[in-house]
């Protein structure tokens, strides 16, 4: 009876150190297969464990010689693949992996036909710009027009790594500069249309696009792309709290950077149900920045005398009075009822709170009363 099949490999046997010492004599071997038997065990060591992230740091320049020499697809992605394992949680791998030399291999593979080196060195980049001494690097090495091309022609995959990646160097000072001029927003809009509105992806899509609002070139970009405005008002209606916030801020930041430029584009998505629900039920700065937007698109952007006090409800009004659309303006009063009614509930659960503070123990509430 054959049981090789059940049999575990001879390093399944070893203790972990002695499997660390393994690998590493494997990949500073002269051997093309015992170097690809090195890889695939670095990267079942370095899989779940951080202590073997360590121990196996000795590894990082085999892995990277690898990559910079002559070899097969097999050989890049053997390498990637351990490498990237290595990065993981580690900050001293990630620095010392571009030390090493590993980003100008990792780029031309970003251009490679094979979509699985693609893919993996995309991969390799978004954990490699997760640490803060990279980043500059990173964009120094000429990375962001390819991951911003990434973002538009890449597989599924590997566009939201290349998004998740220029999130992480947008972060950094000078490098979101870097990314406007690769004009990125027509890939960002394309990515956010297409996903889950409250998914990471959004999030990160809605993070991108609030930053690149704060330059002229990123607010034209966007206003000029069509669905762009619209794609932005649909997460700030339906995304995630944080992605919600980050789609008000871009509006925002749009907003208070040219009123009357922006203002039309922005009330023409249909954004006031948004705002809305926003003043009630975001987080204190979304209700804050919600009510801040909703003054700027109003029809005067000047305060009310103190005869006509500036509410939150005249506001809405004189907006709905100039939206275009009976279907819109309904939903936006429709909201701004429940909106009043919810605020009308808090306001007396805050007064029957108080009444309970100042009632003396053992009184009953109704006498209070006058």
């Amino acid at each position: 009876m054959d049981t090789s099949s059940s049999q575990a490999p001879p390093s399944s046997f070893t203790s972990p150190d002695a499997a660390i010492q393994r690998a590493l004599r494997l990949i500073r071997s002269e051997d093309v297969d015992e170097k690809l038997e090195a890889t695939r065990e670095i990267r079942r060591l370095t899989k779940t464990s951080q202590r073997c992230r360590r121990q196996l740091s000795e590894a990082v320049k085999p892995l990277v010689y690898m990559l910079r020499v002559h070899g097969s697809n097999e050989s890049h992605e053997s390498a990637l693949l351990a490498l990237l394992n290595l990065a993981v949680q580690d900050e001293k791998n990630k620095i010392s992996i571009v030390e090493a030399g590993a980003l100008e291999p990792i780029i031309d593979f970003m251009q490679s036909n094979n979509l699985n080196l693609q893919e993996y060195a995309t991969a390799s980049l978004l954990t490699l710009s997760a640490s803060t001494v990279n980043k500059p690097v990173i964009s120094a090495a000429g990375a962001i027009p390819f991951l911003v091309e990434i973002l538009g022609d890449g597989s599924p995959q590997a566009k939201v790594d290349a998004l998740m990646a220029l999130s992480n160097l947008s972060t950094h000072e000078n490098n979101i500069k870097i990314i406007l001029e690769t004009d990125p927003i027509p890939a960002i809009v394309c990515l956010l249309k297409t996903c889950k509105r409250s998914s990471k992806t959004a999030e990160k899509c809605c993070s991108l696009i609030e930053s690149l609002m704060k330059f002229e070139e990123g607010r034209t970009a966007l206003t000029s792309e069509e669905g762009g405005i619209l794609a932005v008002v649909e997460v700030l209606e339906s995304g995630s709290l944080q992605s919600r916030e980050l789609a008000l801020g871009a509006l925002l930041t749009m907003c208070e950077s040219d009123r009357c430029k922006y203002r039309e584009p922005i009330l023409r998505e249909g954004v006031i149900p948004g705002l809305l629900e926003l003043t009630v039920q975001g987080t204190a700065k979304s209700q804050s920045k919600a009510k801040i937007l909703l003054r700027l698109l109003r029809d005067t952007p000047f305060s009310r005398s103190e005869l006509r006090p500036d509410t939150l409800e005249n506001i809405v009004c004189n907006i709905i009075s100039q939206i275009d659309g009976n279907d819109q303006s309904s939903k936006a009063k429709k909201m701004l009822a429940e909106m009043v009614q919810v605020s009308m509930e808090q306001s007396l659960r805050h007064l029957q709170q108080r009444a309970l503070e100042c009632t003396p123990s053992g009184m009953p509430i109704n006498n209070c009363t006058s």
